[in-house]
């Protein structure tokens, strides 16, 4: 086991990884609440999309652990299953059961692209440059969730965001979990931000602000409700003409593909980054990640779910000591655990993940140091891809803004032979998809 996951050679052991692989957990354990609410207000039973939602964060962790042996967890990813639910479902009036069927068919194209190697010499071709401003600007984006999650930072129609109430009790809680999780790190504490993740949610119970659960066992719920709905559209020819192909379907699916190729794209870069694992600006078995990504999300479409991918909250654990795939194993483990635990979970609540989320925000943006300010062909695109993730609310989003001015800044500045032939391709493929999807 150790040698398979390289523990010698990247100075990790058991503790630590286990450490890591529970610090994961528990930063993304909010998903097996959210996704069911999202989801059943397309109409799906919640009890079966939290079956479906433990199950493919199950199997997607342990395919990443297993196969590409990174430190990174996967999830049905938040924003995809919101564009999932209220702009496909409820937009434009897609049965669930079809949109399952597009995620079904976005993962199938991912497989075929990872086969192919296409996806690792997409990844492999940024520059890296580019992928140091990947890395800080999804720093800067989960500490805005944690904000966020936690009321610190709260909605406002004039200036879109303002300050919370910062006296109550979730916002009070995030910082004292804040303070000390910095106090832990400062100290060089292995695991800082876990201890301090505990601490806050035993703080939380003590004032009222997390629920004591009253039991930690519970039964599995029936996931037959969506298990296999993917499928519906197979049913007959007439079925699958009228629901698969048209122009919706087609829209709905290359959207799906896009967002998750690119949300898992910057995700592994930062991980990966941060954890050291990056070589001469190419990602070791990258193609192995991308198609463990690829099968979670078939996996998880036929449970039930929404697109899986790769969570950016792998940076906890990696913080945390999690160095190989043997942390995705643990965290692949934890959530099948979690189908019989779910009443424990209730004390992971946003306030309680929002310390791990800033303090790991903090040590993304490290990564701002590498990048070449003096150079204004790089600075104006890796500003964006830095600025738009948070602003925009997506990983995604921030990458092909930023992505979309690199060919020009690099043209004019006399560089253009600098630019991988790949990247004047994805420049014409995010212009395309800003105009017509």
């Amino acid at each position: 086991m150790k040698k398979y996951f390289e523990f010698d050679k990247l100075g990790t052991n058991y503790r630590k990884e286990t450490l890591g692989g529970l610090t994961t957990f528990l930063s993304m354990a909010y998903i097996l609440a959210v996704n069911p609410g999202m989801l059943s207000a397309a109409g799906m039973d919640y009890n079966a999309v939290f079956v479906a939602t433990a199950l493919a964060a199950a199997v997607g962790s342990l395919f990443m652990g297993l196969i590409a042996r990174y430190p990174i967890a996967l999830a049905p990813g938040m924003g995809l299953n919101a564009f999932f639910a209220f702009s496909v479902v409820l937009g434009m009036g897609m049965a669930w059961e079809t949109a399952l069927t597009g995620v079904l068919f976005s993962g199938l194209v991912f497989i075929l692209l990872s086969l192919t190697g296409l996806r690792e010499t997409i990844i492999n071709a940024i520059p890296a440059q580019l992928k140091y401003a990947v890395g800080a600007g999804i720093g800067l984006f989960i500490t805005f969730v944690g904000f966020q999650g936690s009321g610190i930072i709260v909605g406002d129609e004039a200036t879109l965001v303002k300050l919370g109430d910062v006296t109550s009790g979730n916002a009070l809680l995030a910082v004292f979990g804040v303070v000390i999780t910095a106090i832990f790190m400062a100290k060089k504490i292995n695991g800082g931000i876990f201890y301090g993740m505990v601490i806050t949610a035993i703080a939380g119970m003590i004032f009222g602000l997390v629920k004591v659960p009253e039991k930690f066992i519970s039964g599995i719920p029936d996931v037959s409700p969506t298990f296999g709905a993917a499928f519906d559209a197979f049913k007959s020819m007439e079925v699958f003409t009228t629901t698969v192909i048209n122009a919706d379907f087609l829209i709905v699916v290359l959207t799906f593909l896009f967002v998750d190729f690119f949300d898992t794209a910057g995700t592994l870069m930062a991980v990966a980054g941060q954890a050291g694992l990056v070589k001469d600006n190419k990602l070791p078995r990258a193609g192995r990640a991308l198609l463990a990504d690829a099968l979670a999300t078939v996996t998880g479409a036929i449970f039930g779910t929404s697109t899986t991918t790769s969570y950016v909250e792998s940076t906890a654990g990696v913080a945390a000591g999690a160095r190989t795939g043997f942390a995705s194993v643990v965290t692949g483990i934890l959530f099948l655990l979690a189908l019989f635990i779910s009443p424990l979970l209730a004390v992971v609540t946003s306030a309680v993940t929002a310390p791990a989320l800033i303090i790991v925000g903090a040590l993304m943006v490290s990564s701002l140091r590498l990048i070449e300010w003096d150079k204004i062909e790089i600075a104006i695109p890796a500003f964006l891809v830095i600025l738009c993730m948070p602003l925009g609310y997506s990983i995604a989003t921030g990458i092909a803004i930023g992505f979309l001015f690199y060919p020009i800044t690099m043209i004019v500045a006399g560089r253009s032979k600098e630019v991988h032939p790949i990247m004047y391709g994805m420049f014409l493929i995010f212009l395309g998809y800003f105009i017509f999807l």
